[in-house]
């Protein structure tokens, strides 16, 4: 019995040797891991303040042209975007989780088997797949970037506008004690550079960088909700795209600030028909059907601007060359379903009313082009509720109309 006790204390003397030795293990590569971010801000950093704040100048004719970042630049921005987004109680998703996070709001699909680090969404093209190194300016290059290690989304960030780097590096500040000079254009003018620490706004912009990272990635990765009214007032720019470009419509108050705009900018134009049916990137017709339901729900017997804007897009849909024969039957069944019956609903009238029979786009559409009926029959009126009862009412009309 004895000698049993003792093999006992023996194994558990070993498992708890063994226990203290994995947690100093595991305390020395979190800290190891630790260091290795805070060594590449600061090496990324002490090369940012070399180069000075200017991404390119065009003073006096002495044009410098703007320098590309590097990977390196890229890997201490979202290191450091990290650090924010957890000092600000982000969790973190799962692999699973993100890759389809990414998916549903940019339709970007992430190979894990791949070595990139980094998936660069441009805002001006979905579609796009290039990746970019330079950073944004509004004209030339516009758009973030997807972590996909840390599993975060970014835009560029040069090191001063994320960090207070005075405090956060101060052995680093002698840097800019010194003047920065670049050649410049063919004649080589020299063109000084002007220093981070001079940049009068940096502060105010650097401030506006964080809480943009921290709305962002909390909105879309943790559901918080909080973040809404932020980014529709202050991120308004990139709210536009998740909508426009990139067809993110769950968000009602992301609809509604595109919608809004659309009418103060654009009124009844059947513009607004390219927002709502667009083409994915494999080329197949896409129709954001929250859109369509966002007027659905906003038009009134007093306000129906968007709804006619609608209906104008439906009678140019002939002309449109855009669309082949079978998607532009598919976009007026749409279409009708949206429109028709407001006719009805506003005017209370029957479905024999002349009114109506000569304003509604899918009457004329109908009278015009005897097929629709049968077309939309074959693809079972493409599973939309009212849009059935809408060609029984057409029909009744077209039967009586000819008596």
């Amino acid at each position: 019995m004895m000698k049993i006790l003792s093999i006992l204390m023996v194994v558990l003397f070993c498992c708890a040797c063994n226990n203290k030795s994995q947690e100093k293990k595991d305390a020395y590569f979190t800290t190891a891991k630790k260091n290795q971010g805070d060594n590449i801000v600061e090496i990324v950093l002490a090369k940012q303040l070399k180069q000075g704040s200017s991404k390119s100048i065009d003073e006096a004719g002495a044009e410098l042209a703007k320098m590309p970042f590097e990977l390196e630049e890229l890997e201490a921005s979202a290191e450091i975007a990290k650090n924010i987004l957890l000092s600000n109680g982000f969790k973190e998703l799962s692999d699973g989780d993100f890759d389809a996070k990414i998916k549903n709001i940019f339709g970007r699909i992430i190979d894990r088997n791949s070595n990139n680090p980094f998936l660069y969404i441009n805002y001006f093209d979905k579609c796009d797949r290039n990746f970019i190194t330079y950073s944004n300016n509004s004209v030339d290059y516009e758009g973030g970037y997807v972590d996909k290690k840390r599993k975060l989304f970014t835009d560029f960030y040069y090191i001063p506008e994320i960090i207070d780097y005075q405090k956060e590096y101060p052995a680093l500040n002698n840097i800019e004690s010194s003047k920065i000079i670049r050649s410049s254009g063919a004649q080589g003018t020299e063109v000084e550079i002007p220093h981070w620490k001079d940049v009068s706004n940096l502060k105010e912009q650097r401030n506006v960088n964080i809480k943009t990272i921290v709305a962002r990635n909390m909105y879309l990765f943790n559901d918080n909700k909080t973040y809404v009214t932020w980014l529709i007032t202050q991120d308004t720019f990139f709210i536009k795209m998740l909508v426009t470009k990139f067809g993110y419509t769950k968000e009602p108050k992301f609809n509604d600030l595109v919608m809004n705009d659309y009418l103060n900018n654009y009124q009844t134009s059947a513009a607004i028909g390219d927002v709502i049916f667009t083409r994915n990137c494999n080329g197949k017709l896409e129709i954001r059907t929250d859109l369509l339901k966002y007027i659905k729900e906003h038009t009134k017997s007093d306000e129906n601007r968007l709804l006619t804007a609608l209906e104008n897009f439906g009678y140019a849909l002939k002309d449109n060359k855009s669309f082949t024969a079978d998607e532009k039957y598919k976009i007026l069944a749409y279409i009708g379903n949206t429109v028709d019956p407001f006719y009805l609903n506003f005017a209370g009238i029957n479905s024999g009313n002349a009114v109506w029979n000569a304003e509604s786009v899918l009457y004329n559409s109908v009278v015009k082009d005897k097929n629709i009926i049968s077309v939309f029959k074959k693809n079972n009126y493409y599973g939309l509720p009212d849009l059935k009862e809408s060609l029984i009412r057409i029909q009744g009309i077209i039967e009586h109309s000819s008596e």
